[in-house]
């Protein structure tokens, strides 16, 4: 599956089989998931935001092993889409951590 993606991320005529080159098909459903995404998320009632986050930090470390494996195989912009989910991951997961902590110290008595 990575080495299909290279190949059309690399090769700008690749096609899928379809009428549609892959990049059209690649970015409508970047912007579908985005959309529902977001829908889900400010959805979601206060008492479900700190399972969210550790949904999201999962999400967040599948989709680094993803990045290092297409980073492996191919040269050029792919590796670079690919560096660059590893860097957003990354930080995503940092940031989760940090946010996590803070509420498990709001949670703590005064004294210890």
């Amino acid at each position: 599956m990575a080495n299909l993606a290279a190949k059309a991320a690399n090769d700008p005529s690749f096609d899928i089989g379809h009428s549609e080159p892959f990049i059209i098909t690649g970015l409508t459903v970047f912007v579908l998931a985005c959309i529902v995404g977001y829908y889900v998320v400010w959805r979601v009632t206060p008492a479900l935001h700190s399972p969210l986050m550790g949904i999201t930090n999962a999400i967040s470390s599948v989709i680094i092993v993803g990045a290092l494996t297409a980073l492996a195989p191919v040269d050029g912009s792919f590796s670079f889409m690919a560096f660059l989910g590893v860097i957003f991951a990354s930080i995503n997961i940092f940031g989760g951590f940090i946010i996590t902590r803070r509420m498990l110290h709001m949670f703590k008595k005064k004294g210890s």
